[in-house]
């Protein structure tokens, strides 16, 4: 079954129909890694918008859908670059579904975690700057996605606590600094008339659960199910789409390097996991 459906949506991907796309949705994705479907161990797998795309084609509402906008490391700044790009113009000019999620990557990497000894340390006046520079940024972009995509209805994902390891009282900086970044999401993605996902709560029930790597912030597969179904509530405004955990696609994880093998059609089509292929032709900085 999980085949069957990968074979479906790669067919969906490569050949959307005009009639399908009038009654379904065209589904593109952008952002960071969490938007590509990393997985804690530097690897890509089905993500969230995967398993949205997949509850959608399911339910018989997906005519198209592609995340091969999304790319590991991105900061805001990358990813209107990325809705400037001659690649991305007939992408979101069909568009009538997007999620986003960016911002992380202008935060963490100033945040110094040591799990190990359970700290983190950071600069107040550093995580303010970029937290402004978001502010800024998150504005023009969704601007920008507006006016590249007309048609579409934006989903902004909001961030969890991605750190597992750590005393408490070492933490109480960096949650409030998440904590204010999803704050200035969720006010630019409503004053630009889009919807916000608020995530972080439900992810925090069982954060050890959906974070098993330590050292690293990306969530497993049940993570970014949590965040997937946050989304399709909201979308749906009921719990009718969402995805059970016993709905899920079995995990298949590839290397970096399996994922650039499967762009030059180097693996049969059965061989690819649930996922949108994407562009992988550069170095790939290991953050969210």
């Amino acid at each position: 079954m999980r085949k069957i459906i990968g074979i479906l949506i790669f067919c969906i991907v490569l050949f959307p129909t005009g009639a399908l796309a009038n009654e379904r949705e065209v589904y593109i994705a952008l952002g960071d890694s969490l938007a590509a479907g990393q997985t804690p161990y530097s690897q890509i797998d089905a993500g969230y918008t995967d398993y949205i795309a997949l509850q959608l084609e399911r339910h018989g509402k997906l005519a198209h859908f592609s995340k091969e906008l999304t790319f590991p490391g991105y900061r805001v700044g990358n990813v209107i670059e990325t809705v400037q790009s001659e690649k991305a113009a007939p992408l979101l000019s069909e568009a009538t579904l997007i999620t986003l999620s960016a911002g992380a990557n202008n935060l963490l990497p100033l945040i110094t975690h040591n799990p190990q000894q359970g700290t983190l340390a950071f600069s107040q006046l550093n995580a303010n700057f970029a937290l402004n520079e978001v502010r800024n940024q998150m504005r023009e972009l969704l601007s920008l996605i507006n006016e590249k995509a007309p048609k579409a209805t934006v989903y902004v994902l909001g961030y969890y606590f991605p750190y597992v390891s750590v005393h408490k009282e070492q933490a109480d900086g960096a949650v409030e600094a998440v904590q204010l970044l999803n704050t200035i999401i969720k006010q630019e993605t409503e004053a630009a008339g889009h919807i916000f996902v608020d995530v972080y709560e439900t992810f925090n029930q069982q954060r050890s659960t959906y974070l098993p790597n330590v050292a690293d912030v990306h969530p497993n597969q049940l993570g970014y199910r949590i965040m997937a179904n946050e989304m399709l509530k909201s979308y749906s405004g009921n719990e009718a789409l969402i995805l059970p955990i016993d709905a899920m696609p079995a995990p298949n994880p590839k290397t970096f390097e399996e994922m650039l093998r499967i762009q030059q059609n180097k693996l049969a089509v059965e061989d690819v996991p649930f996922i949108a292929l994407h562009n992988l032709d550069r170095p790939i900085p290991i953050l969210v």
